[in-house]
Order: C-alpha cells, then sequence, then structure tokens
C-alpha cells in the first residue's frame, strides 16, 4: 500500500500496523529516509544494536547473494521480541531491486518469519522499480516516499524542535530563519540545533529578527564556513588560514570535514534547482545561503557541476571516516581534503 499524507505517515512510523511486514522508504532527500527510518525501527525494537534482533544489511552485503537475505529473512528471534531486518541500498542496481522485490512480495504474505519486520531505505526510486512496485501493491507492506518538505512542515519541525530545549522565534524571525533553511533533512537538523545553542537551552529566551541575523551573520564555526568557502572556490591558501584558524578556535577536525560536506551540499541543490528552471537568487535562497555569499556560492555553482561534486562526495565521506576510525592527526586529514578540494577547483577553471 502507499502512504503518502503526512498525518498517516506519521501515524505508521511511530506506530506500524500489526499487519505490516515490510516497508519500503525511498526518496532523494536521504537523510530524510534515514530519519524516518529510524523511528519506524525504534517503533519495532528501542535498541537498534541488538544483535538477536536487529540484522542491518546493505546492497553489496546481498549482491549475488540471495540466501543471506533468505537467511536473515527467516531467523527467528532468540531472547523474544519482534525481529527487525533493516537494508540500505546507496545506488539503484536492477539485480538488487529484482531481489527485494521478490523476497519483499513473500515476506509480505508471511512467507518467512512472520513476526519479522523488513524495513528497505533507498534514493529515489522510478515507477518502474519492481521494490517499488511490489511495496505500493501488497497489502502487508507499506511504500513511503519522501519528498522535499514544505515550508510549513519546516516551520513546524523548527517550532517544535527549539519548544523541545525552551527557546522560540518570534513569528517573522521563524519565516526568515525557514527562508535560509537547506531543504535537505540533515542539514536543517544541524542548523535548528545550532541556533538552540545560540539561543541557550533552557533559557526560555525568544529572539526576534534582529537578534536572528547576529547569529546568521556570525555564527560559532564562521571561520570553518569560510575555509570551505575558499576551498570550493579554489583558493588553498585562504581555505588553510581559515581551518587553522578554527581549529585554533576549538573546533574540531570533523566539523571541518561536515562543513565541507554541507557547503558540497548547498552547491548541489542551487545545480538542481537551477536544473528544475529555478532563478540563480532562487536557487540560493532555497539553498540556505547566506546573503552575503550568494554571489560568490552562485559563481560557485556555475563551475561545480553536479558530476563534479560526485567525485569530491567520495573524498568527503573517505575523510569524514578517516577522522573517525583511523586515528591518524584529524588536523592533516582535514587540511588534506580542503587542499584537495581547492586544487580540484582550480582545474574547473574557477
Amino acid at each position: 500500500m502507499i502512504l503518502a499524507k503526512r498525518p498517516e505517515v506519521d501515524r505508521f512510523l511511530k506506530s506500524p500496523d500489526a499487519g505490516i511486514r515490510a516497508a519500503v522508504i525511498h526518496g532523494k532527500d536521504r537523510s530524510g529516509v534515514a530519519e524516518r527510518a529510524d523511528i519506524l525501527c525504534r517503533a519495532i525494537t528501542p535498541d537498534l544494536n541488538d544483535p538477536f534482533n536487529v540484522t542491518v544489511l546493505t546492497d553489496s552485503d546481498i549482491d549475488g547473494d540471495e540466501a543471506r537475505l533468505e537467511e536473515a529473512l527467516t531467523a527467528l528471534s532468540m531472547i523474544g521480541g519482534r525481529r527487525l531486518v533493516r537494508i540500505r541500498l546507496s545506488a539503484e542496481k536492477a539485480a538488487i531491486d529484482k531481489m527485494l522485490a521478490a523476497a519483499l512480495k513473500v515476506h509480505a504474505e508471511g512467507g518467512y518469519n512472520p513476526d519479522a519486520m523488513l524495513v528497505i531505505e533507498a534514493g529515489a526510486l522510478g515507477r518502474d522499480s519492481g521494490l517499488r512496485k511490489a511495496a505500493e501493491a501488497s497489502k502487508g507492506a507499506a511504500a513511503i516516499a519522501c519528498y522535499e518538505d514544505e515550508t510549513g512542515d519546516v516551520a513546524r519541525m523548527v517550532r517544535e524542535a527549539l519548544a523541545a530545549d525552551k527557546v522560540g522565534l518570534t513569528h517573522d524571525a521563524l519565516d526568515r530563519f525557514v527562508s535560509r533553511l537547506p531543504r535537505e533533512r540533515g542539514l536543517m537538523r544541524q542548523e535548528i540545533e545550532r541556533l538552540a545553542l545560540y539561543v541557550g537551552p533552557g533559557s526560555g529566551r525568544t529572539i526576534d529578527v534582529e537578534e536572528l541575523e547576529a547569529h546568521l551573520g556570525v555564527e560559532p564555526d564562521a571561520s570553518l564556513q569560510d575555509a570551505a568557502l575558499q576551498a570550493f572556490g579554489g583558493r588553498p591558501a585562504p581555505a588553510q588560514a581559515g581551518l587553522r584558524r578554527a581549529l585554533a578556535e576549538g573546533e574540531s577536525a570533523v566539523m571541518a570535514v561536515r562543513q565541507a560536506a554541507i557547503h558540497l551540499g548547498k552547491l548541489r541543490r542551487i545545480n538542481v534547482l537551477q536544473a528544475s528552471g529555478a532563478g540563480a537568487k532562487e536557487a540560493a535562497k532555497a539553498a540556505g545561503v547566506f546573503w552575503k555569499q550568494e554571489a560568490e556560492m552562485l559563481r560557485q555553482a556555475r563551475v561545480w557541476r553536479l558530476e563534479a561534486l560526485d567525485q569530491v562526495q567520495d573524498s568527503v565521506n573517505v575523510a569524514d571516516v578517516a577522522t573517525k576510525t583511523t586515528g591518524l592527526p584529524e588536523h592533516l586529514i582535514a587540511e588534506r581534503l580542503l587542499l584537495e578540494i581547492a586544487a580540484r577547483a582550480r582545474r574547473l577553471g574557477i
């Protein structure tokens, strides 16, 4: 079945129907897909790291190994409770789409372990996807497409998140903040959390447009933003200087890599919106670009096309993992990433 309206989607994610054994959550906004999948998975089992009741697979785990998928779906809980099989797809592949479509049909009809819940996270599945068709057609499965949040939904998200920290925005400040937010869920959450920290969690304060502009213009990680801006602008020396200034101010290399990812996401967003017919200024605003950086971001977006951004995304992902797992000097990993980005920008002719 198809779940499309926000109230019914929210209800299902928090309290899935007992007769639903599979859910396919898909869309271009991968962080939005992951966020909704997390809510659903926690409704099935509160401990997502439970090795007995939770199995997490990726497309590389099941590619060419149908038995592994079947084994996960037929396994029974050893300690009681409902089993969860979570599959994260990173790319579209016809063979995997076909395999999952077949497995979903069987599982939705109770052919495997009827007490197990299958949750599949995917990118934007086209109407020709067998997996999407199977989920939409089955009474025992749910298909949830994650589309871009409407302005009203974003405003509601901001209000609820700030209220949880006992802070708020005036009506005009809320409108201004929402208009400046990127439309990618993960980036939105980061910006909202940063605003709450600025206002003061638990303070009970409500700030107006003037104070909001002060926050937006001079953010705690302004040096990291500048480093990323300079790197994507093909200026290695200022990028390096900005990074070192940020580290001296107490920022972390992990956040430096994350800021590069945020900047990349804004450039990608501008590209996509302009390709869909949006004007340059409209695209920059929707991507959450600070007005003082609008001209530079649009200059960069004219050179950084999607193919080039995809290549840099791989480098950003590698650096993100390296800063958290390798034990190598984090600042050198972040510095190398920014210099690599700057070098690529120079080669693109920026």
